[in-house]
């Protein structure tokens, strides 16, 4: 039997080829590496019971039913899973969930516009503006788009700023494609997702 059989599966089984002992001992080492991880997200308390080494990505989409931000690359790549940590934007497919306590996580679903009402301005524009064909990375987008918005406020340079440029950041064309450019689209509605940021941003 292979010795990898001995360590525990991310779902808590046993790997069915394990002998009886076996099995024991690896839904015992899954009972260690799982804990209560609160975090607060879209606004509301949650503190599902994860382990240690599953991703944030996975928690939000297996454990909690949230399954807007989308799992692509799973190696932060593609910028489908992206979510905002503490407000900022992160690839939850490479956050631990355990590194999250505390944490407020805000996904697609949880995105409101300054009144806090549901659509963000950012979600209307999208539409208006057919910034979307599948649909598949426009979760990502907009939360990473959300994201963007809030570091121009805060003055917050891309590699493309002018040195001593004003703050906050003035988002044309170059500085919004240079800052959703970690965020790919396989459909290629770039132009539009660059129109739909545009008009939210002016």
């Amino acid at each position: 039997m292979p010795e990898s059989a001995s360590w525990p599966r991310l779902d808590g089984r046993p790997h069915p080829g394990a002998a009886p002992q076996r099995r024991e001992q690896s839904a015992m080492a899954a009972e260690v590496f799982r804990s209560e991880v609160p975090l607060t997200v879209n606004g509301e308390r949650r503190s599902p019971v994860v382990d240690h080494r599953s991703t944030l990505l996975d928690v939000l989409r297996e454990q909690l039913d949230l399954t807007g931000a989308k799992k692509g690359c799973d190696h932060g790549q593609c910028g489908a899973c992206t979510v905002l940590v503490d407000g900022r934007r992160a690839n939850s497919c490479l956050l631990l969930a355990v590194a999250c306590e505390g944490c407020e996580i805000t996904t697609v679903e949880g995105l409101r516009g300054a009144d806090g009402e549901a659509p963000h301005p950012l979600q209307r524009a999208f539409v208006e503006r057919d910034a979307f064909q599948c649909g598949y990375c426009t979760p990502g987008q907009l939360c990473s788009a959300v994201g963007m918005l809030a570091e121009a406020a805060a003055g917050h340079p891309s590699h493309v700023t002018k040195p001593g440029a004003a703050v906050p950041v003035a988002l044309d064309r170059d500085e919004i494609r240079e800052r959703l450019s970690g965020n790919l689209c396989r459909c290629g509605a770039y132009p539009h997702i660059v129109e739909a940021v545009e008009d939210v941003a002016l």
